[in-house]
């Protein structure tokens, strides 16, 4: 799978002189159609549960919509302003601490999941520690700036939340970088994700800037759209005594939102307004689904595959499925007072 450092030259629309049909312009033919026949369907789908299903999703969007838009305008800006050889000049030579700053930094480089993937790939390529690069990779996504305020957003008078979720994605990057170092294998990762990638130099910098932010938005948002329309298909369809039920059986409860995470494979910056609004569920089950979307899901699965190789994804997801749940239970456990 190509990133988007290697395809920024390729021009997305042509393949063999013809012009194909892109998902974007199949977008922006359905909200043409939907403008103009906008009476029929008010009049076809004039239903109590729509309307209420409607107004959760317009309102996830709403919310989400800014945070995404600046979080892939940053994102953009790494790939194409910040060269990886600066954040290897800040690595301490100690692998352990190397790892520890590695994680730190993804406080400050915000990025969304598949932004992580490739610059990641350059650290490696340019001789960082894979361990503190695959750090970078989890934290980054997950700790920066605009996925906490979103959070706080997302869960008003809920301070502790903001906490946890830093916390406990946090301690994640940093135990898998850890993990890795003590048994990660060099030749699990693909040869082709060890070569160097060049620097973006002069004005391919705006190119890839442009082609970053766009990839990403479209990408991000049709997880966010996805993820809305299931949070609202959830709040209409399944019975509110159904997610009492699970509320009560914890335990199921932090499974199901960790696999929701994986399948539903949101943004990190637009996670968060999901999570908020399946409100019948405490919020440790919540917590331990914005601890493990950033960390692995199923676009990060196939990307890291693409980037990295099937030998890698295949060892590497399922233990950081595994060290997210714990992770984010132990952030919820002490900072949320329990199970609530």
């Amino acid at each position: 799978m190509k990133t988007v450092m290697e395809t920024v030259v390729d021009n997305p629309r042509r393949a063999g002189g013809r012009w194909r049909v892109t998902s974007m312009q199949v977008l922006c033919a359905l909200l043409v159609l939907a403008i103009v026949g906008q009476n029929w369907l008010r009049e076809a789908f004039d239903v109590p549960a729509l309307r209420t299903a409607s107004t959760v999703f317009v309102a996830i969007c709403v919310q989400a919509v800014p945070f995404l838009v600046l979080g892939v305008l940053l994102s953009g800006a790494i790939a194409a302003f910040v060269p990886a050889k600066v954040l290897r000049a800040v690595l301490p030579r100690r692998e352990s601490a190397a790892v520890g700053v590695a994680g730190a930094s993804g406080i400050v480089l915000a990025g969304c999941e598949c932004a992580s993937v490739p610059v990641a790939r350059r650290l490696i390529g340019q001789g960082v520690a894979p361990s503190a690069a695959l750090a970078f990779l989890l934290a980054a996504p997950a700790v920066n700036p605009i996925v906490l305020v979103s959070t706080a957003v997302a869960f008003p008078g809920e301070p502790a939340m903001v906490l946890a979720r830093f916390v406990g994605s946090l301690a994640t990057a940093l135990v898998m970088g850890w993990l890795w170092m003590r048994w990660g294998k060099l030749e699990w990762i693909a040869e082709r994700a060890l070569r160097r990638l060049p620097d973006v130099q002069g004005r391919r910098r705006w190119r890839v800037f442009a082609e970053t932010a766009r990839a990403d938005l479209v990408d991000a948002a049709g997880f966010l759209v996805l993820g809305a329309l299931v949070a609202a298909a959830f709040g209409v369809l399944i019975p509110s005594e159904w997610f009492s039920t699970l509320g009560e059986q914890i335990v199921l409860a932090v499974l199901v939102m960790a696999v929701l995470a994986v399948v539903l494979s949101l943004c990190s910056e637009a996670d968060a307004f999901v999570a908020s609004s399946l409100s019948a569920l405490p919020l440790l089950p919540r917590l331990v689904f914005l601890v493990v979307g950033p960390a692995i899901d199923a676009k990060l699965f196939a990307l890291q595959a693409g980037t990295f190789g099937r030998r890698f994804a295949l060892r590497f997801a399922p233990v950081t499925f595994v060290v997210a749940i714990v992770c984010g239970l132990a952030a919820g456990l002490l900072f949320l007072g329990g199970v609530r």
